[in-house]
């Protein structure tokens, strides 16, 4: 029986002493793994993640609205900025804070501010009033960034 014991409590040992290193081991490549999802993430998959960080900063900026459009094209560490903007705070705020993203080199503004026009501001609220109190669409109004731009410049309406 002794002997019965002693291997008993030897192969307990060698199996937690395995499992302890597989344990161990496993935990290494995890943190490998994840130290090199962080390399990635600014690396080879830093575009996309530079992308949405771009597009993030754009839909907080404060005087954002309905009625700009704001697009985007990265190109390594140059940011292009294009549309139209009904103030020109906005296009001001959206090249700073662009310009403030980690890895962003360059900012190219080109926004454009559209003019102010009393006729285009009353084209800009009755397109709102028809496209958002349609009964499909009423839920979209309340959204933080409203799915339907409107953009109007002299008269003529872009969505």
């Amino acid at each position: 029986m002794k002997e019965f014991r002693v291997k008993a409590t030897v192969r307990p040992i060698r199996l937690v002493l395995f499992a302890a290193f597989l344990f161990s081991t496993s935990a290494a490549l995890v943190s490998a793994a994840d130290k090199s999802s962080e390399q990635g993430a600014r690396g080879s998959t830093g575009q996309a993640w530079l992308q949405n960080e771009v597009r993030h900063q754009l839909v907080l900026l404060p005087w954002y609205s309905v009625f700009d459009n704001l697009e985007y094209r990265v190109e390594g560490a140059k940011v292009t900025l294009t549309g139209q903007v009904v103030l020109p705070v906005t296009k001001d705020n959206a090249g700073k804070v662009v310009q403030s993203i980690e890895g962003v080199q360059s900012v190219d503004n080109q926004i454009q501010v559209l003019p102010p026009s009393p006729m285009d501001d009353q084209i800009r609220r009755a397109e709102f009033s028809a496209i958002y109190s349609y009964p499909s669409f009423q839920h979209y109004s309340n959204m933080a960034v409203a799915p339907i731009h409107i953009v109007v410049n002299g008269g003529h309406v872009t969505l």
